[in-house]
């Protein structure tokens, strides 16, 4: 069997699966850029939930795919924003050899707006916690100059600045560690690691990173082969970049020269599906030292699929959704509103396809709803939507295989772009 192995620092491109049928049509894509290496078992714990869904079978789902096609490049299997040491363990016994550590809960999103006081009071508090046992950090930072390389001028942490990065991420480092050696004995070694701070309240600014990253580096965090910062703008689900370009570059290039010089570790970008009109940027700043993470974009692109063959349990699937939107909605960061979705037609046939496939509202409506019509949604008939969807894929496996295919060639052909 054609197992996943730990890709290292190679450029890599994560293929999320919702359904275990879009396999073929990532391998297709893929196969047309061989720069990348691909990751086709990804699945977050909190997907596993909403699909009802095991490790075991997101990685079979995958490997027989790998297989059927006789694919025998190197690939990855990423078991991703994973909170607690039963997660790893989770995903490490299906032969997941990536992992993705999500210490969100441990980033107080606070340190932004405490005034003097209450920040100097949340200082002491770390301190009197042991968080920097044994390392004199104040000197370590204070004192310094970071020369990252590149034309990036020189970055210097003045007390202010320090403190705030200390008190937003200093337990989440903490909490990274102890991962990361739950990882490194659960896989025996074997085992990648990627943090991501991209779920946070702010964005990650240059001086943040470098602390996160140097406290890792510190901590002995074992394996890390990329990060995963909160970025400038807005990276929605679904959907395209909303954002100054040029000043994302100009912050991405600083991202970049902190991760060669606290690494080398590859920079991840995550909700990177459908970024398109800043994949260029992506692509010629990162160049080699990239990481892509999507994984809605293929659950639409299967949707699109029962638009097109089956008209009327689309339509179903859709009224479904718009119901359980404002309840849906609680769990991610999207800018489309209820008013929005309220004011979009019921779906009566393909012509509205555009609509709700490639327009903004409705791609948001169907991308946060997708944990509700997978396991509580039924149709008229009182079949499950899943077994609808799943039925309709298998029967119409070489359409969804070439949609699929031609949206993930414009995916990487952008990156490539830059």
């Amino acid at each position: 069997m054609n197992t996943p192995v730990p890709l290292s620092l190679r450029k890599s491109f994560g293929f999320g699966d919702r359904l275990g049928l879009a396999t073929p049509g990532h391998l297709a894509a893929v196969r047309q850029f061989p720069d990348f290496a691909p990751i086709f078992a990804q699945q977050s714990i909190r997907e596993l939930t909403r699909t009802q869904r095991t490790p075991e079978e997101v990685m079979a789902a995958a490997q027989s795919a790998v297989e059927a096609a006789e694919f025998r490049n190197p690939w990855g299997a990423d078991g991703d924003h994973l909170k607690t040491p039963e997660d790893v363990q989770r995903v490490a016994a299906a032969g997941f050899c990536f992992f993705t550590i999500d210490p969100s809960a441990f980033v107080n999103n606070q340190a932004d707006s405490l005034d003097e006081t209450s920040l100097r009071e949340a200082v002491a508090g770390l301190e009197r916690d042991g968080l920097f046992a044994g390392f004199d950090w104040r000197e370590y930072y204070l004192n310094r100059v970071f020369t990252v390389g590149g034309k990036i001028p020189p970055l210097r942490f003045d007390e202010e600045i320090l403190f705030r990065a200390a008190v937003k991420y200093s337990r989440a480092t903490a909490h990274a560690e102890v991962m990361g050696q739950t990882i490194a004995a659960t896989s025996k070694g074997r085992g990648e690691v990627e943090v991501s701070v991209d779920e946070t309240d702010s964005p990650t600014s240059p001086l943040e990173h470098l602390f996160f990253a140097l406290e890792l580096q510190r901590r002995g965090v074992p394996k890390l082969v990329s990060l995963a910062p909160r970025f400038i703008g807005e990276f929605e689900k679904g959907i395209d970049y909303r954002g100054d370009l040029q000043r994302f570059e100009a912050e991405l290039k600083v991202h970049v020269a902190i991760a060669k010089f606290a690494g080398p570790y590859k920079i991840s970008i995550h909700s990177g599906s459908d970024k398109f009109s800043v994949y260029p940027v992506i692509g010629r700043v990162c160049r080699d030292l990239l990481h892509v993470k999507t994984a809605g974009t293929s659950y639409l692109e299967a949707l699109r699929v029962v638009a097109r063959v089956n008209p009327s349990l689309f339509a179903e699937i859709v009224s479904y959704c718009r119901d359980r939107f404002e309840t849906d909605r609680a769990s991610y960061h999207i800018s489309t509103t209820t008013e929005q979705i309220a004011a979009l037609p019921p779906y009566s046939g393909t012509q509205q396809e555009a609509m709700y496939l490639d327009e903004v509202a409705g791609r948001q409506l169907l991308h946060v709803t997708f944990g509700s019509v997978l396991t509580l949604g039924a149709d008229r008939k009182g079949r499950r939507f899943k077994d609808a969807i799943l039925e309709e894929l298998q029967t119409n496996q070489a359409h969804h295989a070439e949609l699929l295919e031609k949206h993930f060639v414009k995916h990487l052909s952008r990156l490539n772009a830059g």
